[in-house]
């Protein structure tokens, strides 16, 4: 898989058109390119809908909820895991519970702030990867955590995930055009997944490479469609499955961190997963 680039520490970016991630600078990343800016980002996002009240009604849809508030945690590499949240549902061989899934995506939503059917596309994840990859044993809080540093859950830029589990608005990121502090990667996907044929850039809720897709992605629907990663059920179940691909235990230090180092290399990356992974599972796990 191709190394994405160090993020471009220019402080005064280009405009990008709406669902064009902005570069951010503290990040050199393996898969991810443009992590935790996202959050602060919507941050600002919501506070603007929220103080705009009633005006908000004309332009569209309200925006999302005010995000969870997420302690800034950063131990040190391999010295723990998040906790666990709270399960997902046992799934069923070959069929998911979706009844059972439903039910508990809206209850963990109440105390989370993630869209249920946003969780209901973290929650399979695990649910499957139980088969797939027993001794993996990843929770759903791990992908949640990655979710909120990529795309705050899908909500980037006025996005949101559609009844479909599609975003209404693709999430894409920067060119990695070699400008000061980005490496160059050169169009991979023909543009078929970024519309850059001359460059790459990462894609879709949870920020895959285009080449990192093609070895990794998995349609979860199983309706024999292509795999889409602006789709969050897709992009939910690919991210556990290449998470899950190193091998290691991931309720384990070591294998906790060695998973979300392949994701990102990027220890402060790491640390801010591990900081939304730990207050979801918080979260999740109260009466």
């Amino acid at each position: 898989m191709a190394e994405p680039a160090p993020v471009d520490t220019d402080p005064a970016p280009p405009a990008l058109p709406p669902g064009h991630l902005p570069p951010r600078p503290p990040y050199v990343g393996r898969l991810m390119l443009t992590g935790g800016l996202i959050v602060t980002a919507l941050i600002l996002i919501f506070t603007v809908g929220i103080d705009r009240g009633e005006d908000a009604a004309d332009d569209g849809p309200p925006p999302p909820p005010p995000a969870l508030p997420v302690p800034e945690l950063k131990p040190p590499k391999g010295a723990v895991a998040p906790r666990v949240a709270l399960a997902a549902p046992v799934d069923r061989p070959k069929a998911s519970d979706e009844a059972a899934l439903d039910e508990w995506s809206k209850k963990v939503a109440k105390t989370t702030q993630i869209s249920h059917r946003t969780l209901a596309a973290y929650g399979r994840a695990e649910m499957w990867m139980r088969t797939e990859a027993p001794r993996c044993k990843i929770s759903w809080g791990t992908i949640a955590g990655i979710g909120r540093v990529e795309s705050a859950h899908g909500h980037f830029a006025g996005a949101e995930v559609g009844p479909d589990g599609r975003v209404t608005k693709p999430i894409i990121g920067p060119q990695l055009n070699g400008a000061p502090g980005v490496k160059a990667i050169k169009d991979t996907d023909h543009g078929s997944l970024d519309g850059d044929t001359e460059w790459d850039r990462a894609v879709g809720p949870l920020q895959f490479l285009p080449v990192t897709w093609g070895k990794w992605a998995v349609r979860a629907s199983g309706d024999g469609k292509p795999a889409d990663p602006q789709n969050v059920d897709d992009a939910s179940l690919t991210a556990a499955r290449y998470l899950c691909s190193t091998g290691g235990d991931l309720t384990t230090p070591d294998g906790w961190w060695n998973a979300v180092l392949v994701y990102n290399q990027s220890v402060p990356y790491a640390q801010d997963v591990y900081s939304g992974a730990q207050a979801y599972a918080d979260a999740s796990l109260r009466p």
